[in-house]
């Protein structure tokens, strides 16, 4: 399965692709815009931490998941713990 992340902390993108992959999942994290949001790709989970990320870098990566069986999930923290719960419901 392949997870992209959008926003978070810059200094946890290593932790989340680690327990991404405890979960047997591929992770993409992008926790700032550099030069905007790049294609995030086909991706089964998006996941969009709300409270660190920008409106138009989340506009950005919704309009890449359009119209592809992409399920979107939005939490405001961006904690381990969010992640391992979301990680949970989706990737089991």
């Amino acid at each position: 399965m392949s997870v992209v992340i959008v926003g978070g902390n810059e200094c946890m993108a290593r932790q989340y692709k680690d327990l991404c992959s405890e979960y047997n999942c591929k992770a993409k994290v992008y926790p700032k815009a550099l030069n905007g949001l790049r294609s995030i790709g086909n991706p089964d989970l998006l996941v969009l931490f709300t409270g660190t990320v920008s409106h138009k870098m989340v506009r950005c990566a919704l309009n890449d998941a359009k119209g592809r069986d992409v399920r979107v999930v939005r939490s405001h923290t961006s904690s381990i713990a969010a992640l391992k719960n979301i990680l949970e419901e989706h990737a089991r």
